[in-house]
C-alpha cells in the first residue's frame, strides 16, 4: 500500500510496466523470497497487471517500484516528486526538465547541480495544496523529463540545444517547467516558447534586470543579458513585462533605467515592501491580462536568509512566504510556461533553498491543476 509520504502522480500505461508487474504478480504467487521486495500488489495491481485499467486509474503514483513511491522520503530514487521518468509524452500535460548549465554565470558557479538538488528536495512534499486547495497531480499527467543536454564550453550551442529539446515538448502540447542552471538558460525557454505562443507576456521575479548589453566585453550571451535578447529577438509582447524584486548595487546610474527604456515595467524591491504583495499582484494581473505568460523565476529574488544557496546573492529580499504568497497570486492568469533557476547548491545552508526551490514548483503545478480545472 501507498503510505501519507506517497506523491500523488500518474503516468501513461507502458507495456514494459505491465510486464514488470506481472513479473512481480508472479513472484507472490509462487511466494518466492523475491516476492518480500514488492509490497504493493493488491487487487488494483492485479487488475493493471492484466490489462483491464491503465495507471492513470489507479492510485499507484510510480509503478516502478524502484522509485520508492510508496516509501519514506528517505527511500528510492529522486525523480522530482517520485514521478515516473519518460521522454514518451503521449498523454502527457506537463514534463519538468532540469537544465544543468551555469557556464554563464559571472560570480559563484555551482547551478549545474540544482536540478538534481530540487529533485532531492521534493521529496518532502506530500502531495496536497492546502492553501490553493488542489492535489496537482491528482489533476494533470505530469512526468519528470529527465534533463536537456548541455555543452559547458559552449553557451551559443547550449542554447541551440536547450530551444531545440524544449520546441519538441512543446511540439505535443506538453508544458514545460525548467529548473535550472543559471539564467541564461531563460532565453533558449523564451525562443521556445515564442515559438509556438507568439509574443509573451513574462513576469520576472529576480533581484538583477538581466537586461546588460554584456556582462563581458565582446560576450552578447550570459546569465546577465538573457531579456535584453529576448526585448532584441521580439520574443516579448511590449507592455506586458514585468520585473519585480529588483534590489542591490548595480554597474552604473542607469542599469534600471535602461530596463525601463527596454519596456520592463520594474518595481524594486523597496516598491514591493511599500505597496505589499496584493497590491503588487493587482498590477500584475491588470498588465498581464489573458495573454499567454511565462514566468522566469531566479531563486536570488528571494532574500539570502531563506535562499543561500545561488550564484549572485542580494540582500534584502523577499522572504519565503512573501515568495509563495506572490506565485500562489498568479492563480487565473493564462500560465504556459516557466523556469526556476540559479538555485546553487555548493552553497546552500541545510538545503533550505533546493527546498523552498520544490515547493515553488509544487505551487506553480497547484497552478497549472486550478487552469485545467477551470
Amino acid at each position: 500500500m501507498l503510505t501519507s509520504r506517497a506523491c500523488p502522480g500518474f503516468n501513461l500505461l507502458k507495456k514494459r510496466t505491465r510486464e514488470l508487474f506481472k513479473k512481480i504478480l508472479i513472484c507472490h504467487a509462487e511466494r518466492s523470497e523475491a516476492s518480500r521486495f514488492f509490497p504493493i500488489v493488491n487487487e488494483e495491481t492485479l487488475r493493471f497487471a492484466q490489462g483491464d485499467i491503465t495507471i492513470m486509474e489507479t492510485n499507484m503514483k510510480n509503478p516502478n517500484p524502484a522509485f520508492g513511491a510508496h516509501l519514506e522520503p528517505f527511500h528510492g530514487i529522486p525523480s522530482f516528486m517520485r514521478l515516473p521518468v519518460t521522454r514518451d509524452l503521449q498523454g502527457v500535460q506537463v514534463a519538468i526538465a532540469g537544465l544543468p548549465f551555469d557556464s554563464g554565470a559571472s560570480f559563484r558557479s555551482g547551478a549545474r547541480f540544482g536540478p538534481r538538488a530540487i529533485r532531492q528536495a521534493s521529496l518532502l512534499l506530500w502531495g496536497y495544496n492546502a492553501v490553493l486547495g488542489v492535489a496537482p497531480l491528482d489533476q494533470l499527467a505530469v512526468v519528470d523529463y529527465g534533463d536537456l543536454e548541455v555543452i559547458p564550453v559552449d553557451i551559443r550551442a547550449s542554447n541551440e540545444g536547450i530551444a531545440r529539446q524544449a520546441g519538441e515538448i512543446l511540439a505535443q502540447d506538453v508544458t514545460l517547467i525548467g529548473l535550472g542552471g543559471d539564467h541564461s538558460v531563460s532565453l533558449p525557454l523564451l525562443r521556445a516558447h515564442a515559438a509556438k505562443y507568439g509574443p509573451l507576456a513574462v513576469l520576472q521575479l529576480d533581484s538583477h534586470p538581466d537586461t546588460w548589453q554584456e556582462e563581458f566585453s565582446g560576450q552578447a550571451y550570459s546569465h546577465g543579458t538573457p531579456f535584453r535578447r529576448a526585448i532584441e529577438e521580439k520574443l516579448i509582447e511590449p507592455g506586458a513585462y514585468l520585473q519585480v524584486g529588483i534590489r542591490g548595487p548595480t554597474s552604473g546610474a542607469h542599469d534600471l533605467e535602461d530596463a525601463r527604456q527596454l519596456g520592463a515595467r520594474l518595481m524594486t524591491i523597496g516598491q514591493v515592501f511599500e505597496q505589499g504583495v496584493p497590491a503588487v499582484l493587482q498590477t500584475i494581473h491588470q498588465s498581464i491580462g489573458a495573454r499567454p505568460l511565462y514566468v522566469s523565476l531566479d531563486i536570488d529574488c528571494v532574500d539570502p536568509a531563506f535562499a543561500p544557496g545561488t550564484g549572485t546573492p542580494e540582500v534584502g529580499g523577499l522572504s519565503s512566504y512573501q515568495t509563495l504568497e506572490l506565485v500562489r497570486g498568479l492563480q487565473g492568469l493564462n500560465l504556459v510556461g516557466l523556469d526556476l533557476v540559479e538555485v546553487c547548491p555548493p552553497y546552500d545552508a541545510g538545503e533550505i533553498t533546493s527546498i523552498l526551490a520544490a515547493n515553488l514548483v509544487f505551487e506553480f503545478l497547484s497552478l497549472l491543476a486550478l487552469k485545467k480545472k477551470g
